[in-house]
């Protein structure tokens, strides 16, 4: 191969690892499992609203492909009241996430950071009457963005869901 070839390829494989995601033994990355963790198994799944009155921002957006789009904390909150964590549903939505899906990419502005993508797959299922069944497998993306030195979840992408 001659040298011109050798120096393109060298360049472009260090610029693509400047945008890849980070390793999953990241200080980020083990943040925003954890985050991802406090969201969805202990507010989502044992309805603990207060991790999310935490984690959410003010201005928080929520899209949604099915249930369309909740525009505040505040909205969100009371949907979840209302919703997933009414004691008077007989059906019970709790959430996994899909081992190994997750992915986090560093948004930073100048070279400071300053937030960050996170994807990942998720199942959801539902429970009646002590009978646990699938339900969706979705796709989701979080923006997270570092707010006072915390990170705070901004947005919220959860789509193709699939039955």
């Amino acid at each position: 191969m001659n040298k011109s070839i050798c120096i393109l390829l060298s360049i472009f494989g260090i610029l693509t690892n400047l945008n890849a995601q980070v390793a999953t033994n990241s200080e980020v990355y083990k943040t925003l499992k954890a985050n991802d963790s406090l969201i969805f198994e202990r507010a989502f799944n044992n309805c603990e609203i207060q991790y999310l009155k935490q984690l959410i921002a003010e201005d928080f957006e929520f899209y949604h492909d099915i249930a369309g789009i909740t525009s505040s904390k505040e909205k969100f909150i009371q949907t979840m009241y209302e919703g997933i964590c009414n004691p008077n549903n007989t059906t019970k939505s709790t959430r996994e996430l899909v081992e190994g899906s997750l992915e986090v990419f560093l948004l930073k502005k100048n070279g400071e950071l300053y937030g960050a993508l996170q994807n990942g797959i998720h199942k959801f299922y539902e429970t009646t009457n002590g009978n646990k069944r699938p339900g969706s497998t979705a796709k989701f993306s979080h923006l997270w963005i570092i707010e006072n030195g915390k990170w705070i979840l901004k947005r919220v992408i959860s789509f193709d869901h699939n039955m």
